[in-house]
């Protein structure tokens, strides 16, 4: 006896995908660059030092006097002598004015007239400590700047960007199937019937 048999044959169906890969190309032109820098300007205002040396009266203890000098110190002691002349001849006068008094006028007077004068001695130098006077003025530097901003004239060029956007293709390759076969059975109506 053959039994009855349902044979079922399927088919898997594929899915087929098919990549296109995008594709950007990027471009960056070079900027165009244009940068200009002032020159700073600097001021300098300078009062000039002064060193002022006075050595007068150094040269004035070594005798190394101008004629100016000389001259008016000869008149001053020219002046000097004549008072203290003028002074001894009136006090000479007035010795010998009374000499009836028995006084000793003429040898006094001839005594002081004849002696030489006494000079007071002691050390010195030559030329005085602090003859020579220093005046020093530094001086004074004022510097002042005038700091330019650099002028930026630079211009960026945006970058060039082409952009094919890739596509991805979804289709079916092979449809999906069923197969059905009956052995030993037949198909009547709405029925099946076996065969012997």
């Amino acid at each position: 006896m053959n039994m009855p048999q349902i044979r079922l044959q399927s088919t898997q169906a594929k899915i087929e995908i098919t990549t296109t890969p995008g594709q950007m190309s990027i471009q960056q032109p070079t900027a165009d660059l244009d940068l200009q820098q002032p020159p700073a300007e600097m001021t300098i205002n300078r009062t000039p030092s002064v060193l002022n040396i006075d050595q007068s009266q150094a040269r004035a203890d070594l005798d190394l006097k101008s004629i100016f000098v000389r001259t008016r110190e000869i008149a001053q002691k020219g002046y000097q002598d004549w008072v203290k002349g003028l002074a001894r001849t009136a006090e000479e006068g007035n010795e010998l004015m009374k000499i009836e008094n028995h006084g000793k006028a003429i040898p006094k007077i001839a005594k002081q007239n004849s002696e030489p004068p006494m000079y007071d001695v002691n050390i010195g130098f030559i030329p005085s400590i602090g003859s020579v006077k220093l005046k020093y003025d530094p001086g004074n530097v004022e510097i002042q700047w005038n700091i330019k901003k650099p002028i930026n004239n630079t211009k960026i060029n945006k970058p060039i960007m082409d952009y094919n956007p890739g596509s991805v293709q979804v289709g079916i390759k092979q449809y999906q199937d069923l197969k059905i076969d009956f052995d030993n059975l037949k198909f009547v109506g709405i029925n099946f019937e076996l065969e012997i």
